[in-house]
């Protein structure tokens, strides 16, 4: 068993959307998720997250789950709908004092609290504005994150800004697989940018309101290989390695942009949305950076073959793909598949590519601690009575924490490992199909039970706490 410095933190992480439920009480109003999940045929077998896990009404037995378990800290989203519900710009009190009573009773079991601000439910009153694609949204943004940290920011120690920028940007604004379901890769490019001023007005509006919190950011960074060693495929690798990694890193920690994707995205956009002193504004100083980890993917370069094949063909997300699909956001790289094994996403399973990631970030950014944020997996677990059996997952959590223990043991600084997830909970496109929770809800009754991995974590969380 891998050893782990004595203040590393061993968490379980969610988010809002996923799991709340409560969509139109207490002053909630509609996300971007809820458009989208009402829109038939967006998502499986017509699955929303109306009612999702009923966290929101549950919480307390939710955090007593977590006593169970363990982990040092927990890590949620914050649903903006609920606390600016209007283009007023009002707060809505009812919306605030939920997270306030979230965050008193995990102080109270002893569970740190580690926020996010933005995981995906953009207001849709926002969206009707032009939502990322209008440079206005960063600024409220920043409102919205200044009155949340005036009511949580004395008793929470992580503040996170945005999780998976890409997804919201790339997955929602050029393949259409999530909200808000556009396929415009300039509209894409410029929702990226604003995310990331987003973040960078944040940080600013967190240090003025929050000054003791840990800033962050989360990001889903791709360890990106190519299909073949051909000249052709190498550089398809450097260009998704460019839209996956460097395009949000290289902002957020070095103030400029990649003067290849820069180059190389040109036809699609003159990039006119950055302006002067933007970059500046983004890449004010974060304490830790988020990484998000599931699986590496294998890329190939674009052929007149492919695309005549593909015809624009997208996919929930390009490391699960059946088949060789379109990267998002781009038309000179393709995702294709990779050998086993997989989980029930299709993802490949690869610890190692965990390990590689961590390294390349410590080597590539050295002055900039690392956690890792979520990692996971889903599979068919098997229900016997109250007991719930997923040895496949146990393998999984156990092999990609030992892969951080040996990221640690090559140098790289990386503070904690996050599980995806504390519940099962609406996987976006996928609806309720699929499921990667240490505890394993029924959706009809809303029973919650611990799995074995659930059981698994406790033991290494407490092995953890033994060897301090």
């Amino acid at each position: 068993m891998t050893d782990f410095p004595p203040d590393f933190r061993f968490g379980v992480s969610t988010a809002a959307y996923q799991i709340e439920g409560a969509a139109k009480e207490d002053g909630r109003t509609e996300s971007i998720w809820d458009t989208f999940s009402h829109t038939p045929g967006k998502i499986q077998d017509g699955d929303t997250g109306d009612v999702a896990c009923d966290h929101y009404h549950r919480y307390v037995e939710d955090v007593g789950l977590m006593r169970e378990i363990g982990p040092d800290a927990y890590r949620f989203s914050v649903a903006w709908p609920r606390i600016v519900p209007a283009a007023s710009g009002e707060v809505n009190v009812e919306g605030l004092d939920f997270y306030a009573r979230l965050v008193d009773e995990l102080l109270a079991q002893g569970i740190t609290p580690m926020v996010t601000l933005y995981h995906w439910d953009l207001p849709q009153w926002l969206q009707d504005l032009g939502g990322w694609t209008n440079r206005d949204t960063a600024a409220r943004f920043a409102d919205y994150v200044q009155q949340v940290a005036s009511v949580l920011g004395d008793r929470v120690d992580t503040f996170t800004t945005l999780n998976e920028p890409w997804c919201s940007a790339f997955l929602g604004h050029a393949s259409g697989v999530h909200a808000p379901g556009l396929t415009d890769r300039e509209a894409a490019l410029s929702a990226a940018h604003h995310l990331m001023l987003a973040h960078g007005r944040a940080v600013t509006a967190l240090r003025a309101t929050a000054p003791r919190a840990q800033l962050s950011a989360t990001l889903n960074l791709a360890v990106v290989r190519g299909a073949s060693d051909s000249d052709a495929d190498r550089a398809a690798v450097r260009h998704v390695d460019g839209l996956a990694n460097r395009v949000f890193l290289e902002p957020m920690l070095r103030g400029r942009y990649p003067d290849d994707i820069l180059a190389e995205m040109s036809p699609v956009t003159d990039w006119a949305f950055v302006r002067d002193g933007d970059l500046q504004t983004i890449s004010a100083p974060i304490d830790i950076l988020g990484v998000n980890y599931y699986a590496p993917s294998l890329v190939t370069a674009a052929t007149p073959e492919l695309a005549a094949q593909l015809s624009g063909r997208w996919v929930n997300d390009p490391q699960g793909a059946p088949g060789p699909t379109v990267w998002p956001g781009t038309e000179l790289a393709y995702s294709v598949p990779q050998p086993g094994p997989y989980t029930a996403m299709n993802w490949r399973i690869e610890p190692a590519g965990l390990t590689e990631l961590l390294v390349r970030l410590h080597r590539d950014y050295p002055d900039t601690p690392l956690m890792v944020t979520e990692n996971g997996a889903a599979f068919d677990d098997v229900v016997a009575g109250d007991s719930v059996h997923d040895a496949e997952r146990i393998g999984y959590l156990r092999d990609h924490i030992d892969a951080v223990g040996a990221a640690i043991a090559a140098g790289a600084d990386v503070r904690g490992y996050y599980v995806w997830s504390l519940l099962d909970n609406f996987e976006w496109a996928w609806g309720f199909s699929k499921r990667f929770g240490l505890v394993h809800v029924d959706y009809d009754t809303q029973q919650r039970r611990l799995k074995d991995s659930a059981l698994w974590y406790r033991d290494r969380i407490e092995a953890h706490r033994r060897s301090r």
